[in-house]
């Protein structure tokens, strides 16, 4: 059947029992790092070229997650802790069904004073150009977002951001609008879309509507307007941009073609 579950004590053996019982692939995962692995895959050459920042533990599943981004040509720079284990989310795939289990443990731990702050790292995110944060982060990090979010918009680069899931505007609703003025580009598919305007009482479920209001939000750097983009799976995509709202219709794709929809919607951000 097709499920996403967040692990509960009874899932944490499940990971290390699938090695075991069968022939596993592994991949650099997670919301964000999907999306940063097709911006180095688009790019091509030169290699190491989209930068990520995460959190994992001191563990075989960490040291698998690393060789995995370096395959990928990622730089990818971990905070690495022993308090929690690398995140890791189970997919089982069984023809155009998957069943997903996400245990978030290290990825919980991200710390801006010992990782963000450090010069070095810092350093890395002034060299950049374009950011792109999910937003789960803002349930971990809230500070480290608010601090690469206004670094871009004082130097007038490029910052997007995830709704990433209908929780994030209902139970996270202060930090998110914090950071919201300082957002160039908006992603969401249709059920955030919903609840993010649920939630800023825009009194209307027109995902049109929604995508206008969205990009008239109050926005800090006025020299870049807020562009929204809205997916719908195989439905149309919405793009609101100042001065229009416009309609683009998703390519149907013959199903056996589809190999694994895992991560579509973070590629799709790319």
């Amino acid at each position: 059947r097709r499920s996403s579950d967040l692990a509960e004590e009874k899932h944490k053996e499940l990971f290390e029992e699938l090695v075991k019982r069968f022939k596993v692939e592994y991949h650099a995962g997670g919301s964000t790092q999907n999306s940063v692995k097709v911006a180095q895959w688009m790019i091509q050459t030169p290699h190491r070229v989209a930068t990520f920042f995460g959190c994992i533990g001191t563990d075989t599943f960490g040291e698998i997650l690393k060789k995995k981004a370096e395959e990928a040509h990622v730089d990818a720079h971990y905070y690495e802790q022993a308090e929690q284990r690398t995140g890791t989310c189970a997919a089982c795939i069984t023809g155009d069904n998957r069943s997903l289990v996400a245990n978030l443990a290290a990825a919980n731990c991200y710390s801006k004073e010992k990782h963000l702050d450090v010069e070095e790292n810092w350093k890395l995110v002034e060299k950049a150009r374009v950011y792109y944060i999910a937003g789960f982060f803002l349930t971990v990090s809230p500070d480290s977002i608010l601090k690469v979010a206004t670094q871009s918009s004082e130097k007038n680069k490029l910052f997007s951001l995830n709704l990433s899931a209908p929780f994030i505007s209902q139970f996270f609703k202060e930090p998110l609008m914090k950071v919201m003025p300082y957002v160039d580009i908006l992603f969401g598919n249709e059920t955030e879309a919903a609840a993010f305007a649920r939630e800023q009482g825009f009194e209307t479920d027109d995902i049109k509507e929604i995508a206008r209001k969205a990009q008239a939000l109050p926005k800090v750097n006025t020299k870049r307007q807020r562009i929204v983009v809205f997916t719908q799976g195989e439905e149309d995509t919405i793009v609101a941009t100042v001065d229009k709202v416009v309609v683009y219709p998703v390519i149907e794709i013959d199903q056996d073609k589809i190999v694994d929809t895992n991560g579509a919607g973070d590629r799709k951000s790319t």
